[in-house]
């Protein structure tokens, strides 16, 4: 049965809101591009660089949002655990592409606010579903954002070692979350619901990439 949220964990949530959308992130581990030099980029290469992070960045909020709603409503205290524990690692991540954005001279999206919206409403109705409903949509998610990554590797200016190297480790870590969700008893999702996860991250992601 689903057990409603106490006072106490809304405010915690509605907290994890507003350091989400507007407070700098901060990353327990180092910065993967931390002992790497700035390369020489051309104006449009800081522009691709820049649309390509600022991507990544707004998935990260996705990802918050998205945890916090599956987290808010799982059943089983496992599931959650493993939440909470991915939520973490994508706050690093936002620490990371937030930075990096700043190095490139640009901004996050001004969207976020919007793709936070959407994604808590999914993640609460993933959630609501069944865990194993839960854990297969973080799966998918994952592996839909590892792939997403992967794509970045090969658009990135190949001397933005900087840029890749954040990209890099973070396409480790949502490879992780994704085989964590299986190995807890993640279901496969249904192939219209995958469609439509695939066709609504092209529509942030080429938003988030200009705006």
């Amino acid at each position: 049965m689903l057990k409603l949220p106490s006072v106490d964990q809304l405010i915690t949530e509605f907290d994890t809101v507003l350091r989400t959308l507007a407070a700098p992130a901060t990353s327990a581990r180092q910065h993967p591009d931390a002992a790497l030099e700035e390369a020489e980029l051309s104006e449009a290469e800081k522009t691709h660089a820049a649309g390509l992070m600022r991507v990544n960045h707004c998935g990260e909020v996705c990802a918050q949002a998205l945890y916090q709603g599956q987290a808010l409503t799982a059943r089983d205290p496992a599931a959650r655990d493993a939440l909470k524990q991915a939520a973490q690692e994508e706050v690093e991540h936002l620490a990371w592409t937030e930075r990096r954005l700043a190095e490139l001279g640009s901004h996050r999206s001004l969207l976020n606010p919007l793709w936070y919206a959407g994604s808590f409403a999914m993640g609460v109705t993933a959630g609501v579903i069944g865990d194993k409903w839960n854990l297969g949509f973080l799966a998918e998610t994952e592996r839909q954002v590892t792939a997403h990554l992967e794509s970045h590797l090969s658009q990135l200016p190949e001397q933005d070692a900087k840029s890749r190297a954040i990209v890099t480790q973070m396409a480790i870590d949502e490879t992780s979350h994704a085989e964590q969700a299986v190995a807890l008893g993640a279901a496969p999702l249904p192939l219209p619901v995958v469609q439509l996860m695939t066709a609504t991250s092209k529509v942030m992601t080429g938003l988030s990439y200009r705006i």
